[in-house]
């Protein structure tokens, strides 16, 4: 699955939040199909510069890029320092994203309930957002993957109803954007996994969750974050050419 476009040509690819978990996995995945990537992180930096070292010379390049996808200025910043490393991208992936605390939504704080959203949604719109105007500024194809979640569907009563919600909001997002700008060859495209063994659990208050909900997996185990990767990296590959405005479910039968 070959990243470049042409002979000696590599595609640049954007991933938010791509110092752990899921968002790692498709960082390590991307430089192994031969993209550049820029991945951002907000407060791991350890993380983000390990992940960044780990890749020999030759195989790829992963440059980490500290910011918070919920700052307005954030898309363009990213955009411009992904392009003065590599060149101007030509995918990107909207991974970065909170579960804000699980429980009961009716003892959600507003707060939290904010920060989820602008996020998980907000961010989400205004890096597509910025894909789209320069793309089209300059008549170039592209591909975003935004990263949902099964919860969309399911609610996650009890847990985090605001989550799901957030969430189901870029599934429409991802199908309008989709239909909109697929004139301009740009493709739109979402990845919504099941329970997946990554930390976001824990960063919410519950890091047991994904031993406690596998049993209702039909497959009866979770994900790990290279199954939710290669997903991904199948929606950007030339194999997908004709997906668009679709909501890939990635939950083991849920």
């Amino acid at each position: 699955m070959a990243a470049g476009k042409g002979s000696g040509t590599r595609q640049v690819l954007l991933v938010t939040g791509g110092s752990r978990g899921i968002g790692a996995a498709i960082v390590r995945e991307a430089v192994a199909a031969g993209y550049d990537v820029c991945f951002s992180f907000r407060s791991d930096r350890e993380a983000a510069e390990t992940l960044a070292a780990s890749f020999p010379t030759g195989a790829g390049r992963a440059h980490a890029v500290r910011g918070d996808v919920a700052d307005p200025g954030f898309a363009r910043a990213f955009f411009e320092e992904a392009t003065g490393h590599f060149g101007e991208p030509t995918a990107v992936v909207n991974n970065a994203g909170i579960t804000g605390r699980i429980g009961r939504f009716a003892d959600l704080p507003v707060e939290v309930l904010r920060q989820t959203l602008e996020v998980n949604v907000i961010g989400t719109m205004l890096l597509s957002q910025m894909a789209v105007r320069r793309w089209e500024a300059i008549g170039q194809t592209g591909n975003i993957v935004n990263i949902s979640s099964v919860a969309s569907t399911l609610g996650a009563p009890s847990e985090y109803v605001h989550y799901a919600a957030s969430k189901a909001a870029i599934e429409g997002f991802t199908i309008g954007l989709g239909k909109e700008v697929a004139a301009s060859g740009i493709r739109v495209n979402t990845v919504a996994p099941g329970t997946t063994l990554t930390d976001i659990h824990a960063a919410g208050g519950d890091p047991d969750r994904p031993q406690r909900v596998a049993a209702n997996i039909p497959l009866g185990r979770c994900a790990d974050p290279e199954e939710i990767a290669r997903c991904v990296l199948w929606l950007l590959s030339a194999e997908a050419s004709y997906v668009t405005a679709t909501v890939l479910r990635v939950g083991g039968g849920l």
